[in-house]
């Protein structure tokens, strides 16, 4: 199931960044969220995008929004990337894809790529953007845009 523009983002847990459990419900329906799909830690466009939302962090927490942001890789890969590039927002485990497939986040060349999607949810928890795009760069301004838009 793809998940779409007026639905609701769907509850899930994983672990974060420093090992602990991450509950959507938590999050969802309380700030707006900007949570984006990206295939692999410490590779050229997921580091570039990871850094464009540190450089951007404070315009989305100004806000009132959170990212967050996942990708399969381990907790422990996650903690060496997030030091490493000091990464101030959430990064989650889905080493089994089941975040991945609840939203539909589709696969690039032939399945062998995870896809790189940004949802975008009002303080309700309703996605007010999708942006589908393997050009790191072109997720950032497009989420900020649609958080500005959400008048909080």
């Amino acid at each position: 199931m793809e998940l779409a523009i007026g639905d609701k983002i769907p509850n899930f847990k994983a672990k974060d960044t420093d090992g602990n459990d991450f509950d959507s419900q938590d999050l969802v329906g309380h700030k707006p969220l900007v949570i984006y799909f990206y295939p692999k830690d410490n590779t050229p466009g997921c580091t570039a995008q990871a850094c464009s939302f540190r450089d951007q962090y404070e315009d989305f927490k100004d806000l009132g929004a959170e990212v967050i942001g996942i990708s399969s890789d381990s907790v422990d890969s996650h903690q060496r990337f997030a030091a490493h590039y000091k990464l101030p927002f959430i990064l989650l485990s889905d080493g089994d894809k089941k975040i991945r497939k609840l939203f539909g986040v589709p696969s690039y060349v032939f399945g062998l790529i995870p896809g790189r999607v940004t949802y975008v949810a009002d303080k309700e928890g309703k996605i007010i953007m999708i942006f589908d795009s393997i050009k790191a760069g072109n997720h950032i301004p497009k989420a900020l845009e649609a958080v500005k838009k959400g008048d909080y």
